[in-house]
């Protein structure tokens, strides 16, 4: 085996609690109705977090759909693997980014 594959055995394996912490925060947001994790900026919740609530959520839930999704089509499908880092890849930084820029709209200064 040599450093590639190795790579994307961790890559794949670290889908699994990428998804499931995610979609965790999604059901806490919309079920729940827990806000202790909505759009945080240094480990405080902004002002108002039911107003940022609904996209917060929203981020999770397609991250984490989207990571099961990859994780679905790689064991069931055998998606080559040039296409699911690519979807996870994609799903991880997009994941990032939004957290950043709704964690910033969220608060003012």
């Amino acid at each position: 085996m040599h450093i590639g594959m190795a790579i994307l055995w961790i890559m794949f394996l670290a889908l699994f609690p990428m998804a499931f912490i995610w979609l965790r925060r999604a059901w806490r947001i919309f079920v729940k109705k827990d806000y202790s994790e909505v759009a945080l900026k240094k480990g405080e919740a902004p002002p108002n977090p039911d107003k940022w609530a609904p996209v917060t959520g929203t981020v999770n839930a397609v991250a984490g759909l989207a990571a099961v999704g990859t994780i679905i089509g790689v064991l069931l499908f055998q998606v080559p693997e040039q296409s699911w880092t690519k979807w996870a890849g994609i799903t991880l930084w997009g994941k990032v980014f939004a957290d950043f820029l709704v964690s910033r709209q969220a608060h003012p200064f």
